[in-house]
Formats: structure tokens, sequence, C-alpha cells
């Protein structure tokens, strides 16, 4: 089983943006901080979420489990359905690569228990271009 945390983290809205995608298991330990675009925080969640679940199907086509500390994501995912156009696509590439795997979970976790992925998508902001 791989555990897969993720976090998306905005400064502003829109704003300077990064994701940070933590996962282990299997015989992996994988920490990744990405700075991206520009973009609200639902976006970067959306995102870490994406770049997290395919970065975990290189590597396995097991059992996945995801923690996320952003309850839109989470909701979406669980309900295979969101309003808002904009979340749509992410969400499209996210119900697919989940149907790779054999077992999928995903759970909403409180911030705190989130803290390694919070704190790699908070650094991402920072980074030089």
């Amino acid at each position: 089983m791989i555990e897969l945390f993720v976090d998306g983290a905005s400064a502003g809205n829109p704003g300077k943006s990064g994701i940070g995608i933590f996962f282990k298991g299997e015989g992996h330990h994988v920490k990744i901080s990405e700075k991206i675009a520009p973009t609200d925080n639902h976006t970067a969640e959306f995102q870490a979420l994406l770049r997290g679940l395919e970065e975990v199907s290189k590597r396995s086509n097991e059992m996945v489990w995801v923690r996320s500390d952003s309850q839109v994501v989470v909701d979406a995912v669980e309900k295979a359905f969101i309003k808002n156009i904009n979340y749509k696509p992410y969400l499209a590439k996210i119900l697919a690569i989940t149907k790779t795997f054999d077992f999928f979970f995903i759970k909403w976790i409180p911030s705190e228990e989130n803290r390694a992925a919070d704190a790699l998508a908070k650094a991402a902001i920072h980074k030089k271009d």
C-alpha cells in the first residue's frame, strides 16, 4: 500500500502557488515540492492530487490511500462530481488515474495531520523560477 499526502498552497487569489506531495510505502519514500503557475488555492489542491497520483501510478497500481486537507477535492473525488467548471478537467484526469489502481481510497484530514505535504507546498511558493 502507498500512502499519498497532497497539499496545494497559494499566496493570493490568484497568487504564487505550489504543490507538495509526500508518499511512502512499497519501498518508496518520495517528497516533491513544485512551483506551479499562479492560481487559487482550490486549483492548487487539485493539481497537487493529480501530480501525486501521476507519480504514484509510475511506481504501483495496487493499493493507494490518499489523504488531503482539502474538503473540496476529497468531496469531488468521492462523488465523482464537481459543479465548478474550472475544476472539471482536473477531476476527470484524477478519476481516470484512480481507476488504474486495484484499490483506491481518499480521506479528508485536518491540516495538522498533513504537515509534510503542507511544508512542501509552501516551500514551493518561494522557489525561484
